[in-house]
């Protein structure tokens, strides 16, 4: 069964995302599969998902994939390329092909980017530039153009994930084929695009309470509780001021010193906010440091990060899903959500789980993993073969 790979956040699943599944389908046809490897209840921009997993796997269900996988989420709260690397090695064990959008919807120039970067040459021409104290993405494209690359492709957000795709395709010697699509509209809008909303715009929308609705298909509308980095606030501020020393060093993204001066920061600043823009620089990305303080709030540490990922938990599934499983099940590596796991693994799972709902407007009670459920969608006459 050909399979398609899509890796995702649905933070929330809008009007974009329908068509990029629509264009998956309308491509491999009747016969093909559709696999989204979907962040949980945290997402790479080191937020939690405006809605919880569960809620946004079955909208996915409903808009047309097959098949939803949680990212773990030591590979949600990745740096792009951890993001990319963990996900492209997890779908390799399922699909033929990885859909994503991009700018620039070429392959051949992607891929030629992706081995300019995995050269050789390429990582003391980095250094190089990182030792005029500039930030990694400046340092990186002034590298690549010294190099005699058209550096400009990675000046846009979709590009640059697309690369990573490609990069961790090459570095793993995956059978995935890249399928870039081209991504229209703004990754950054903050006023939504009728045709091609930009997350942050629809998420900015909800959270107000109005204004949402065109910019989403139906099975989003039915939405759960909405969750907000601002009402857990509090949990986080007293999680940061009561961190060790020995704590703060062990966290993710912390090289260079740079946990040393959050670890200040935290314990003289007043607000959330305040401590990101005490410890920010030039040298380091605002999502860098949001990561990595979302990271001490869930307790990971870099040796959680860096660790392999021992199994993928299955959210929701159609019947051709479900066949799609069966086939690879003996690599015992697929398990369902909430199904009990002798991993210590499963304790990072449990305690990100009960941390999420002081993300609700309403502060939530812990979410327990024997309450989660698969979303399966059953066959009906408007669904026809389940898709």
């Amino acid at each position: 069964m050909h399979a398609t790979g899509i890796i995702c956040e649905y933070n929330p699943l809008h009007q974009g995302h329908k068509k990029q599944l629509d264009l998956i389908r309308s491509r491999q046809g009747a016969d093909g599969s559709i696999v989204c490897l979907m962040s949980g209840n945290f997402v790479q921009r080191g937020h939690p998902a405006i809605l919880d997993k569960q809620v946004r796997a079955k909208a996915a269900i409903d808009c047309g994939a097959d098949l939803v996988l949680e990212l773990p989420v030591t590979a949600a709260l990745s740096s792009a390329e951890g993001f990319a690397a963990k996900g492209v090695e997890i779908l390799s064990r399922l699909c033929d092909s990885l859909c994503f959008g991009a700018e620039t919807p070429n392959p051949e120039m992607l891929m030629t980017t992706a081995q300019a970067l995995l050269s050789d040459r390429f990582p003391p021409a980095l250094r190089e530039q990182l030792d005029k104290g500039l930030s990694f993405p400046t340092a990186r494209a002034a590298a690549l153009a010294e190099l005699g690359f058209d550096a400009t492709i990675l000046e846009q957000p979709n590009n640059i994930l697309a690369i990573e795709y490609c990069k961790a395709i090459l570095s793993q010697n995956s059978p995935l084929v890249p399928m870039p699509i081209l991504r229209q509209g703004s990754y950054h809008d903050t006023a939504p695009d009728p045709e091609n909303p930009s997350a942050t715009a629809v998420r900015q929308l909800m959270l107000e309470g109005n204004g949402w609705l065109p910019f989403v298909p139906q099975p989003t509308v039915a939405t759960g509780t909405l969750h907000s980095l601002c009402w857990g606030e509090k949990a986080m501020l007293y999680r940061l001021r009561t961190m060790t020393d020995a704590e703060f060093e062990t966290l993710p993204y912390g090289s260079e010193g740079l946990w040393r001066k959050l670890m200040h920061a935290c314990r003289e600043q007043n607000t959330l906010e305040d401590i990101l823009t005490a410890t920010k620089s030039k040298r380091y990305t605002r999502t860098r440091l949001d990561r990595m303080v979302m990271c001490a709030f869930l307790g990971l540490t870099a040796e959680d990060m860096d660790a392999p990922i021992p199994y993928v938990r299955v959210l929701a599934f159609n019947d051709k899903g479900r066949e799609l499983l069966n086939c690879v099940r003996q690599q015992e590596f697929f398990f369902n959500v909430g199904q009990q796991l002798p991993h210590p693994y499963q304790a990072i799972e449990t305690r990100c789980g009960s941390l999420y709902g002081l993300f609700a407007e309403d502060c939530e009670s812990p979410l327990r993993a024997e309450n989660e459920r698969i979303y399966y969608a059953k066959p009906s006459k408007a669904m026809g073969d389940g898709t």
